[in-house]
């Protein structure tokens, strides 16, 4: 029988080749492994949020907290999942040769991510446009480019300009334009406790960046 190194491309051992069962099995094995290493990580951050609710002087064993500390590290590790995820991995399939020039607009596209500062909440809504150089990605992606890059530690100037590079890295546009408007949970929840305070950030990648009339073109197509 087979001794499989790798699931990666062909599978070999004293030069036989291993057929499609096996690399499945071996794949199954690797995502085993996936799980049981995330099994443990979320162990661990269980045991972390149990440590910091008593220390904050609460009975982790009340009824009320017996699964607090389990449903928060799943939480925790849904709300970071994009560190995990790759702009590669969705765009695969989605990227299509297309005699398109004209802009493209994606607006109001809901975001919620984790301040790194303070791990509270900011959400908002993101703009996206790009100029096609021949090439076209299907809409919903940009949406989920929108969340790999959200569903991390962040602070919005960084969170908008890996969108536009993301989105420039893969299709080669003529330009990428980003907007966030969002409202940080630091400033309503404590700090300075303004309610109505809002954040604006923008990238404006390519003939965005360099032309002032496509510039204005998308804040006034975006209604920003």
């Amino acid at each position: 029988s087979c001794v499989i190194f790798s699931c990666m491309g062909a599978l070999k051992t004293n030069g036989c080749m291993c057929n499609e069962s096996e690399r499945n099995g071996l794949c199954r094995e690797e995502k085993h492994s996936e799980d049981a290493a995330d099994s443990n990580n979320l162990c661990h951050i269980e045991k972390a949020y149990s440590t910091i609710l008593s220390e904050l002087g609460e009975d982790v064993a009340r009824e009320g907290l017996l699964r607090t500390p389990l449903r928060a590290a799943k939480a925790m590790q849904f709300l970071t999942k994009g560190y995990k995820e790759t702009t590669q991995d969705i765009l695969n399939d989605a990227i299509f040769d297309e005699n398109h020039e004209e802009m493209v607009i994606v607006k109001d596209i809901d975001l919620f991510s984790l301040c790194e500062h303070h791990l509270v909440p900011f959400y908002g809504k993101a703009h996206i446009a790009y100029l096609p150089n021949k090439k076209v990605v299907g809409l919903s992606k940009l949406a989920r480019i929108v969340e790999i890059y959200s569903r991390r530690l962040q602070v919005q100037e960084r969170l908008t300009k890996q969108i536009a590079s993301a989105i420039s890295e893969a299709l080669e546009p003529a330009g990428v334009a980003v907007v966030i408007e969002a409202a940080h949970m630091c400033m309503v929840m404590r700090g300075v406790q303004k309610m109505n305070a809002s954040t604006v950030t923008s990238v404006m990648l390519g003939r965005f960046h360099d032309d002032p009339e496509v510039r204005k073109e998308f804040l006034i197509r975006s209604e920003y």
